[in-house]
């Protein structure tokens, strides 16, 4: 064992909690402040610099990027004849909130991520705080270990032991169909718009916003118009809970 982790690990003012991600994570951290950040919510954050908080949305951001291209190889590798609707739909699937949701839980990350208790208290602020935890971890692990190492942990850590494939696949996740259903057996009204992306008009990307009876419930974003509105729908279904006993 190399003598940093050996420090982090025995000798360090950090080693309780050391101890307690080697346990969860099966493996010691080498840059112990990677994976604080990773667990820390912005409700609890500071602000760093322009405009910019100590929190994990930024390894949330590298993340997601990260566990995209692991999961894409897995898929294309795993369905040799499988075309691209099927591997993106797959992956939208493994990727999606409620799943994340469900993994951070059962590996434990709950006890980790620090966040503002106040939230407890307002459920669906809630939502994808444990599944943006995930991705911001792997973010951390990327940073620290490198993408071969951060790729085998995921493959053989998380994805061989927690998660069924050939299950998912026989699942059908249609978020949009289920927030409609949802939203008419609740009598609420349901609309999905097209908004401005932030980055101006000449981006090609498509920004949708869902709204049920006049509240903001969520907003995808992509180059397609209808994976940004299954996006949008995913998280208007995380943000009033319509996939709580999923989670639960």
């Amino acid at each position: 064992m190399p003598i940093k982790q050996v420090y982090n690990l025995y000798l360090s003012p950090n080693r309780i909690y050391v101890r307690k991600l080697r346990n969860i994570l099966g493996f010691v951290p080498g840059n112990v402040r990677l994976y604080q950040m990773a667990f820390r919510h912005k409700s609890v954050a500071t602000w760093v610099k322009d405009g910019v908080k100590n929190s994990n949305e930024r390894l949330e951001f590298l993340g997601d990027a990260v566990l995209g291209s692991v999961i894409a190889e897995l898929l294309f590798k795993l369905y040799p004849y499988k075309d691209e609707g099927f591997l993106t739909e797959m992956r939208s699937k493994i990727v999606s909130r409620v799943n994340l949701n469900q993994l951070s839980k059962k590996l434990g990350f709950n006890e980790l991520i620090e966040y503002d208790a106040r939230m407890i208290s307002y459920p669906n602020k809630q939502g994808s705080l444990l599944g943006d935890a995930f991705e911001a971890l792997i973010g951390a692990v990327y940073l620290d270990k490198g993408y071969q190492f951060t790729r085998e942990f995921l493959l053989g850590r998380i994805i061989k032991t927690h998660v069924d494939i050939h299950h998912l696949e026989m699942t059908e996740t249609n978020f949009k169909s289920r927030l409609i259903e949802w939203c008419q057996h609740s009598g609420k009204e349901v609309v999905f718009l097209q908004i401005d992306n932030p980055e101006g008009e000449s981006t090609k990307m498509f920004s949708i916003k869902v709204v049920v009876d006049g509240e903001d419930c969520g907003i995808g974003r992509d180059f397609n118009k209808k994976s940004a509105e299954k996006s949008a729908a995913e998280k208007a279904c995380e943000y009033l809970k319509i996939f709580e006993e999923s989670i639960s």
